[in-house]
Order: structure tokens, then sequence, then C-alpha cells
């Protein structure tokens, strides 16, 4: 019962401090102005690490769950923020349960940042920017000019998504990769 409880309150504390991190987003230069990078997700990997890929994916989803709240895009940015950190996160602890040392992690980290770089690539591509342009009224041309204006390679939605969402979640995956890399190994004793 008390590993029980215990796993749960890690979950917890890092959903929050996940939760907390979501809030503080930062804007990219050459990127579209609602492409923001937060590091929510590192809480979130060092929990997959810790406890494995379900705990990961939970702290994703709880972290989303509270950002709702106070969502400005009727819960399709939480939604897609949902998807594309489990496919960062899963990749990861799933690649690191096999080799759990500082070559495993960097693998692992960057099975995730290719992962999610995919995915982000096709979820945009087929599901995000049309529920956008459909449930929010944002059109596409909105949405390519915003990506025009930081980088002029941008004239389509093929192209916001190879000169915009590409770029910015390798990003994304390369700074908090790094960033896991540095607290991952001071944070793990208080985690196990």
């Amino acid at each position: 019962m008390q590993t029980k409880m215990a796993y749960t309150t890690r979950i917890a504390v890092l959903a929050s401090a996940a939760a907390i991190l979501m809030a503080m987003e930062l804007p990219v230069i050459f990127m579209p102005g609602f492409l923001k990078l937060d590091f929510s997700e590192i809480p979130a990997i060092i929990g997959a690490f810790a406890l494995g890929p379900l705990a990961g994916c939970l702290i994703v989803f709880i972290k989303n769950l509270i950002h709702v709240s106070n969502t400005q895009t009727a819960g399709i940015g939480e939604m897609a923020n949902f998807f594309v950190g489990t496919c960062f996160v899963v990749p990861a602890a799933f690649v690191y349960q096999y080799k759990k040392n500082r070559v495993g992690a960097m693998w692992a980290l960057l099975a995730g940042t290719f992962s999610m770089t995919l995915m982000a690539a096709v979820l945009n591509y087929w599901v995000l920017l049309p529920l956008y342009q459909k449930v929010l009224h944002f059109p596409a041309e909105a949405m390519i000019a915003m990506g025009k204006a930081g980088n002029p390679f941008i004239v389509d939605i093929k192209t916001f998504i190879v000169f915009a969402i590409i770029p910015f979640n390798l990003f994304k995956g390369i700074v908090v990769s790094a960033i896991t890399l540095l607290v991952y190994k001071k944070l793990s004793p208080i985690l196990h």
C-alpha cells in the first residue's frame, strides 16, 4: 500500500511542477507567436525515467488537465501538448528501461525527440491545424501569415509544417533533453 501511495505522490508532485512550468512559456525567435517553448516535459521525462512510461504519460496528462482551466484554445492546445508530449516521454522511457545509464539516457532522449518531432508534424498536418481552423475559426491563411512573418519560406500548410512545426519540436526536444541530462541524476535519488 505504501509503495502505491509513494508512486501516486511522486506523480502528483511531478505533475504539479510540470503544470507550473507549462504556465511559463517563452517565445522562440523565427517561429509563429503561438509556438512557445515551455519546460513542462522535464518533470514528465524525469518521472518516466524513474517510475516508467505510464508515470510519464500520467504526468503529461495531469499537467494538461490542470492547464485546460486557463485555456485560450478550447482545449486544442492542451490536447496537442498531451499527444506531442506523450510522443516524447513514452518512447524515451521505453528506451531508457533497457540501459539505465548516461548513454542510455542520451539514446532515450534522442528517440523521444525524433518521435515527438515526427508525430508533431503528422498530428499538426492531419488533426491539430484542421481543428484550429474548424473549432476556433482560425484560417489557414492567418497561420501561414504568422509563420511567414518569422520565416519567409513558409508559403502554405506543408511549408508551415516543414519550417515551423518540425524545427520548433526539434529545438524543444534538444533543450528539454539537455536540461534533463543535467538534472536527472541529481533528482533521481529523491524519486527512488
